[in-house]
């Protein structure tokens, strides 16, 4: 079947414009029940209409897909919105009522096909996640094979032209006997790897097969033909088997047996091991959950970011002590109730949501927000006066990730939307944010804005907000900073006029940063021992933490995966926990 290169999905993100009359933003949410493409504001604005209050809004990679328009062939007024679970056909309103079907139990339609596009979807996911890169790799063990099977004939025959040479004119004869036995030999083996390959490059192209034809159903525009296609059964990946290579032994140096003299090839009795294949229960199940289960659980966790404000009051949880440590100048979640801890002497803890160590790790660390944890689990962090970032993966390897040249790395963080480090840098006062892939790969670098002025001196503090503002705190500049994803200059917070309130001289001093997911900023002031509260666009919203609610000197502010608040402080290791949002 043919497949066009518009029906194939792409890997690659690009931006979708809201659907609402002349609003040119960028798409982010999604209303399943109008089907319409929506921005934050608009979606806003949606949910304001008494009309929509019970309309399901969700992120745009959780909508509900939508089903194509098919009029009924009985009633062509009406459209098929309905699956008959007897007849198992699609059926209209008024179908429902009327002939055959009166009396039958039936579904809505749109949800059944979207469940029915979600299994596709997942064996789609299955072949590129499991069944291609398998067969990739035992098609590579296969060239390998061939690659080393080349390299031991290579040294058998340098083993026996070295034994030729010994015996001289008297061993011509018998070398040439045995190259010609060695020679059937290699090419019965590359024979069988060749036929081995060659199968294994059929059963890759069935799979891409495979996948265009699960691509064209997807996207066809008759839901009948996509409800009745039956969910293929994917072919097994061929085995194949690893070469037995043969050996040499050395001969006895005599006149009088050439032959013995120069040994003889052997091939090992042994039978052809199989290529191991790992098990798709094994892959599939830790790596690739279904998607439709995890959209399930995305758009609960969704559902509940919607309901959640700001709450009229700030109420502490709890506090603990966090062992190994001085002062609390930074906080990562490492794990939804795991958090890692760090002073200003180089002291990393982790520990559980009680306080209670895990381990603890040296560096060279100081001042600042300088360790973060990535989507995959890995722990980067850099040091203080260093030019080096470093990752420990899960397996506690730890390597030299990124080298930084010149530039001294303060701060870094890991995005939640797709992945990439930020990194705040210093270089002879002057400052500047670059951006890395996952791979360690430069991207981006930011210093100055539209004017060409220099946005940044000491970026000590760095993190990410839901629409993808990089925000910085900047301690010589006394000024929170934030730039777009492109890089381009949004606002700079430089606090309130507080003298009048403290009742002496007032400078704002800026240190740990954090976002929420309704797009707050929430900063720490050292001087003043408050938490501030900005919008995303940089209004201020008010003073969230006072003195008089415990927080003195704060450094470090973190929200958990429960919404709660962390904040550290100067002078204490102890860390206190507050609820901000309902």
């Amino acid at each position: 079947m043919a497949v066009s290169k518009m029906d194939i999905p792409r890997r690659a993100q690009h931006f979708l414009e809201c659907d609402i009359e002349e609003c040119d933003r960028n798409c982010e949410f999604y209303c399943n029940l109008c089907h319409q493409k929506l921005c934050k504001q608009c979606r806003d604005e949606h949910l304001k209409s008494p009309e929509n209050k019970n309309h399901e809004v969700v992120l745009y990679q959780q909508r509900q897909r939508q089903l194509p328009v098919e009029k009924c062939k009985i009633h062509p007024t009406k459209g098929m919105d309905m699956l008959c679970e007897e007849c198992q056909v699609p059926v209209c309103s008024k179908c429902a009522t009327q002939g055959d079907h009166r009396g039958h139990i039936f579904t809505d339609l749109e949800t059944v096909y979207a469940e029915k596009y979600a299994d596709f979807q997942e064996e789609i996911s299955k072949i590129h996640e499991y069944f291609l890169p398998t067969s990739q790799d035992l098609q590579k063990e296969i060239k390998k094979d061939s690659s080393e099977i080349k390299n031991i004939m290579d040294n058998i025959r340098t083993s026996m032209k070295t034994e030729g040479e010994i015996l001289k004119h008297l061993v011509d004869t018998a070398v040439s006997e045995n190259m010609k036995q060695l020679d059937k030999i290699e090419q019965s083996l590359l024979e069988d790897l060749n036929i081995q390959e060659k199968t294994m490059d059929d059963y890759i192209t069935y799979l891409n097969n495979l996948v265009k034809e699960l691509h064209l159903c997807l996207s066809s525009t008759e839901p009948q033909k996509l409800l009745s296609e039956k969910k293929p059964k994917i072919q097994s990946i061929p085995e194949t088997t690893k070469p037995v290579t043969p050996g040499f032994t050395a001969g006895q140096y005599s006149k009088s047996d050439v032959t013995k003299l120069l040994g003889k090839i052997h091939v090992p009795n042994t039978k052809a091991e199989k290529r191991e294949i790992r098990p798709i229960q094994t892959v599939y199940n830790t790596a690739m959950k279904p998607r439709h289960k995890q959209m399930k659980e995305d758009r609960k966790k969704s559902d509940k970011k919607q309901t959640l404000s700001l709450s009229a009051s700030v109420t502490k949880v709890r506090e603990f002590n966090v062992p190994g440590v001085k002062n609390v100048f930074h906080i990562s979640v490492y794990q939804s109730d795991i958090f890692l801890f760090s002073d200003n002497e180089g002291n990393l803890v982790q520990t559980d949501i009680q306080g209670n160590k895990i381990q603890k790790i040296k560096t060279r660390g100081g001042v600042g927000g300088y360790h973060t944890v990535t989507q995959d689990g890995d722990l980067i962090f850099t040091g203080k006066y260093t030019n080096v970032i470093n990752r420990i993966t899960q397996d506690k390897n730890v390597t030299e990730f990124i080298k930084t040249g010149d530039w001294r790395s303060l701060s870094i963080h890991s995005s939640h939307i797709n992945g990439d480090l930020l990194v705040g840098m210093e270089k002879d006062g002057k400052g500047k944010v670059t951006r890395y892939n996952k791979t360690g790969k430069e991207l981006q670098n930011i210093q100055r804005d539209n004017k060409g002025q220099g946005l940044y001196d000491t970026p000590h503090y760095i993190t990410e907000n839901i629409n993808g503002d990089i925000c910085t705190s900047d301690i010589n500049k006394r000024a929170v900073v934030v730039v777009n994803k492109s890089g381009q200059h949004r606002f700079s917070y430089k606090g309130q006029n507080l003298t009048s309130l403290l009742n002496l001289f007032y400078e704002f001093r800026p240190f740990g940063i954090c976002t929420d997911v309704l797009g707050h900023i929430l900063l720490c002031e050292f001087q003043s021992d408050f938490v501030h509260l900005l919008d995303q666009d940089g209004q201020f919203l008010y003073i969230l933490l006072t003195k008089q609610q415990g927080v003195e000197y704060p450094l470090s502010v973190c929200v958990d995966d429960e919404y709660n608040l962390l904040v550290g402080q100067r002078g204490t290791n102890t860390l206190t926990v507050y609820k901000y949002l309902q």
